[in-house]
């Protein structure tokens, strides 16, 4: 049997903080903030190994996925909302509902050994993508992180990359 993932959650997803922010995050302004954002929260992501992010204890399952750049060769890095499944961790690819995929998919396609930063750990993964059948109950789970994924996929016409990361 593989090896669990850590599993750590800051908050809760139920309190009143945590609601506003996810009705919040499904607007196009709530979008354009995290976005903004990104740079700061992924600092203090990286200072702490992924234990505390800027959008505080709302319960955001958040982890900093490193790829490295297909074109560049170089380590980039993003925090990203994730699905816990034990050995597994899924991340989706919704880049806010906008039309271009976001790099660090890419990035996985073309090199799929990365690094997570989850629970104050750094651990080695392999990524792959998920296959067409198992998209829709993986994007069902994402949804009920945050209702924001449902309205990121009707924003866009493109296929959400989702992928699958298995401990390397």
């Amino acid at each position: 049997m593989a090896e669990q993932f850590p599993n750590r959650q800051w908050g809760s997803r139920t309190n009143a903080v945590s609601r506003l922010a996810n009705k919040f995050a499904a607007t196009k302004p709530g979008s354009w903030f995290i976005r903004k954002i990104t740079p700061l929260d992924r600092a203090l992501l990286e200072r702490t190994d992924a234990k505390y992010t800027v959008l505080g204890p709302i319960g955001a399952p958040v982890i900093l996925l490193t790829t490295i750049g297909r074109k560049s060769g170089q380590p980039r890095t993003q925090p990203l909302l994730y699905v816990h499944d034990g050995d597994v961790l899924y991340v989706i690819g919704s880049n806010f509902g906008q039309e271009r995929h976001p790099a660090w998919t890419a990035n996985l396609l073309a090199t799929p050994a990365a690094t997570v930063a989850i629970a104050g750990q750094r651990l080695p993964v392999q990524a792959t993508p998920v296959e067409a059948d198992a998209k829709d109950a993986i994007f069902a789970r994402f949804v009920e992180i945050t209702g924001a994924y449902a309205a990121y996929k009707d924003r866009t016409t493109r296929e959400l990359r989702i992928f699958a990361l298995h401990r390397a």
